[in-house]
């Protein structure tokens, strides 16, 4: 994070959590709907997010996982609730970047959704079955190019971002693949380490436990740089110059969401995205914290939308 975006909300995190927001004071326990199964990144920055967010706002925070369609279960159920700031979605790459490019869905998370404030950028890892010859990018692409069609890797689902990653790389290296859809990479994990799957590119929060404690092999990282928390693992783009995947994960509220609401729902985010604590703790699961205005963030959304979009058209993907 630069320092110059840091300093504003230390500046801010100083000041009492009520003379940052304005107008509304939530009496009741908050819902935030996760979109995919527990365990997978998504859950673990709702996990985080809910429990920091109730520190700062003094209300209780409950997570409930809503799975299915690649979020859009989860992101529906939000759209349709009344908007009133007590039930809320974690927003990601997948529920408003790319499953709106892939699948017709009954609403839109563009204008159906407000954007309350971005938390976290997640990257991607691959990572393949142990017992497959494979040791390094190189090797993964050199299996799966003599064997067109015939590997198999899972996904949290159509049109999320682990399954937009594999395609991306697939796209980039010239790769046949058979997609296995999960309702999350929690669901697909046992499967790759049985065999049944031999790749799964999943974020890496999901999948770090897995690769220290040696049940799955990392082969690359979706970043341009090497991570901290993974650091003999190389980078995807060492051997696919030009590939680099960044999920996100943000907060967002129904259409219709007061103001009032949105922006002490963002001045509790700022707060808590400022404190060196909770910037470490999700140091610790290679993500980043994303601090920056509900506009910023807006915008985030939509080129992001747009990316996936391209790659839709370049590849001809689709959901339904």
């Amino acid at each position: 994070m630069h320092r110059r975006s840091i300093l504003p909300l230390l500046a801010a995190s100083a000041l009492p959590f009520g003379a940052q927001a304005q107008g509304w004071v939530p009496d009741r326990p908050i819902r935030l709907i996760a979109p995919f199964a527990a365990g997978g990144a998504a859950d673990v920055v709702a996990r985080f997010a809910a429990e920091g967010l109730a520190q700062v706002i003094g209300q209780q925070i409950i997570v409930e996982n809503r799975t299915g369609a690649g979020g859009a279960v989860g992101t529906e159920f939000v759209v349709r609730a009344r908007p009133d700031g007590y039930t809320l979605v974690t927003a990601s790459q997948a529920t408003h970047g790319i499953t709106p490019v892939l699948t017709r869905l009954n609403f839109d998370p563009g204008t159906d959704t407000v954007p309350i404030a971005n938390i976290a950028g997640v990257p991607a890892v691959l990572i393949v079955n142990n017992d497959l010859p494979i040791h390094s990018v190189a090797d993964f692409i050199a299996y799966v190019r003599a064997r067109p069609g015939q590997m198999a890797y899972g996904s949290a689902g159509i049109g999320s971002s682990t399954h937009m990653a594999m395609a991306l790389l697939a796209q980039k290296a010239g790769l046949e693949l058979n997609h296995a859809p999960y309702r999350g990479t929690a669901v697909a994990m046992p499967d790759l380490m049985a065999g049944r799957l031999g790749a799964i590119t999943d974020n890496i929060p999901g999948a770090l436990a897995f690769i220290r404690d040696g049940r799955v092999r990392a082969l690359g990282v979706s970043t341009t740089a090497r991570l901290g928390v993974l650091p003999d693992v190389p980078t995807i783009a060492e051997t696919v110059p030009g590939y680099e995947v960044m999920n996100w994960y943000g907060i967002s509220g129904p259409a219709g969401l007061p103001p009032a609401i949105v922006t002490t729902l963002h001045a509790a985010a700022q707060t808590l995205l400022a404190r060196l604590a909770f910037r470490e703790r999700l140091a610790n699961q290679g993500m980043e914290a994303l601090p920056m205005s509900v506009a910023e963030y807006d915008a985030y959304i939509t080129r992001d939308r747009a990316q996936w979009a391209e790659l839709a058209r370049a590849t001809g993907l689709r959901a339904d």
